[in-house]
């Protein structure tokens, strides 16, 4: 408010203090939004446990304890190799539209939902793990679909075991450096206070501007309390692998076939990341859509035909 004491030549300025029941009101909205999240939270965390539970989910005993997975579909074999806040659920999920034609082999990878970690967690242990399974299934060879922060472990699959590999279908996946890094970060995912389902679910209308994925895409990594310490192993461990050890991971080794399928709008796995990585790659098919985001969503279609296309084409290898 501004008002000119009377026989004063000078504006004097006057500080309004908003009325209580203005800031009554916006408390009670923010306490509104607090309590409907909760109560959303809960429902979403019973109903994400039923969910897991409708997959038909097999667990092996390995040599170093539970693997959980999902088997299903007849025909060439895919490993697919989820992402962060995944589980076989997301694993299955991403390759589902292909189960019409092959077979489809999706594990929780450490630390998610009925999994069991071996040693340190790291790719190289994701991939004897992996190993151990395609045994115990009678698979000789696999083609392998990476997701996101799945991509480090398909590489170190196809550079320990090529004998054992088919070719790589990365999907919105990590990439190779294409140098050396100078400085490597000690953490790359959420913060830790995060990984809970309360927490996501306060963050998820922000999921959007954050990470260019709807805010519905939380209900597909609840319950986060049964995929905790795999998130926290991604992002301390498996997504800073192929910097920490640039050496082990000489990519340009790979000759199996790959192929590469990503949206220029994704906010997670850059496409300049992308762009930089394939100058390290041999043999390998670019696919890029204009939009779509991480999810690739209305892409699926041209997906599922790119898929179909480059397996029957490398089955015989």
């Amino acid at each position: 408010m501004l008002y000119l004491p009377e026989g004063k030549g000078r504006i004097i300025m006057e500080k309004v203090k908003p009325p209580i029941s203005v800031l009554l009101f916006f408390l009670s909205i923010i306490l509104l939004y607090l309590i409907c999240q909760g109560i959303k939270c809960n429902k979403a965390i019973k109903k994400g446990r039923r969910h897991l539970e409708s997959y038909g989910s097999k667990t092996l005993d390995s040599s170093y304890g539970k693997i959980t997975y999902v088997d299903k579909g007849k025909g060439e074999a895919i490993l697919s190799i989820h992402g962060i806040f995944g589980g076989y659920d997301q694993a299955y999920d991403t390759a589902k539209d292909f189960v019409s034609k092959y077979r489809i082999i999706a594990p929780s990878r450490f630390g998610y939902p009925g999994s069991d970690i071996k040693g340190e967690g790291r790719p190289k242990d994701q991939v004897e793990a992996y190993i151990e399974l395609l045994d115990r299934l009678g698979i000789e060879k696999v083609f392998l679909l990476s997701t996101s922060a799945g991509g480090s472990v398909a590489f170190r699959f196809a550079l320990d075991y090529p004998e054992r590999t088919k070719g790589l279908i990365l999907y919105s996946s990590s990439m190779p450096y294409l140098e050396k890094p100078e400085r490597v970060m000690k953490y790359i995912g959420p913060p830790k206070f995060l990984i809970s389902d309360y927490p996501m679910f306060l963050l998820s209308p922000f999921f959007k501007a954050i990470m260019g994925m709807p805010s519905s895409t939380i209900y597909s990594m609840v319950p986060v309390r049964e995929r905790k310490m795999g998130v926290y192993i991604d992002g301390s461990i498996t997504n800073l692998d192929m910097a920490r050890n640039y050496d082990d991971y000489k990519v340009e080794d790979i000759k199996r076939p790959i192929l590469i399928l990503q949206a220029k709008d994704d906010k997670l796995a850059l496409y300049q990341s992308l762009l930089d990585g394939v100058k390290r790659l041999r043999n390998y098919r670019l696919v890029v859509f204009e939009d779509g985001g991480h999810l690739m969503e209305g892409k699926e279609e041209e997906v599922k035909k790119a898929v179909f296309d480059f397996i029957d084409e490398n089955g015989l290898l």
